[in-house]
């Protein structure tokens, strides 16, 4: 029989700005391998990736979509700075690519669960790093998934993604072997760390608290980062 275990890390506090996050979760985990899935939040908290919109001045740009939107002009702002373009826009939504390349709401930028009712929180600025300093306060045989919450064009409902990776390839490619009938796979290309963030998602329930996840059962094969799983331009359909 094949199995998985998550375990949610219990004794996490509200992670304050300069918190030594990594040696926090390596006191956390369990002896032995795995892959530790970190809520971008956390991340981000101990970073310092955090604004006062009362400090924020928003352009004229960012006025006219607020208005156009029915969206916080501030808020907005700071949308923009986070971002390369805006992708699509509908009233109370705005879609970006983000300066490392995601395609997301807001950029990122997230007012819910921030430490105060003025105060936004951004996306790490490089959660592959952030993911590594986290893999080497853990030691060998671990891995470490920075995930976030992500909508999907053309599904109901949210779900966890990998937007930054440490120790372990983000991709498991399948093309050129055969499945069990014989026939050569030609494009089976799996996002393993984001099946990884999906699994450890159902722990990270957003009003329990729990922001670490412990996943074991899983190989830790190859090395890689967020640029893996960013399609192509010259690749999309959609773009």
């Amino acid at each position: 029989m094949t199995s998985i275990r998550l375990t949610a890390l219990e004794g996490l506090p509200e992670i304050p700005i300069g918190d030594d996050l990594p040696a926090r979760l390596a006191a956390l985990v369990p002896p032995g391998p795995g892959i530790l899935v970190v809520a971008q939040k956390i991340v981000s908290k101990a970073e310092g990736r955090i604004v006062r919109l009362s400090e924020i001045s928003p352009s004229p740009r960012a006025l006219e979509l607020a208005r156009e939107l029915g969206k916080e002009p501030r808020h907005t702002e700071l949308v923009l700075r986070e971002s390369k373009r805006v992708v699509r826009t509908a009233p109370g939504v705005l879609i970006t690519e983000t300066k490392h390349g995601l395609i997301c709401a807001n950029s990122g930028v997230d007012l819910s669960n921030a430490p105060g009712d003025d105060l936004a929180v951004l996306l790490p600025l490089d959660p592959d790093a952030s993911a590594e300093r986290i893999r080497a306060a853990l030691g060998p045989s671990r891995a470490v998934i920075i995930s976030d919450t992500f909508g999907r064009p053309w599904r109901e409902g949210l779900v966890d993604v990998a937007i930054g990776v440490a120790g372990l390839a983000p991709l498991r490619d399948y093309i050129g072997q055969t499945d069990r009938a014989g026939r050569e796979l030609q494009v089976t290309v799996m996002a393993r760390a984001d099946q990884i963030a999906a699994a450890a998602g159902l722990l990270m329930e957003k009003d329990k608290g729990q922001p670490a996840v412990w996943v074991e059962g899983v190989a830790i094969e190859g090395r890689g980062s967020l640029r893996d799983l960013l399609r192509d331009p010259a690749r999309d359909l959609f773009r």
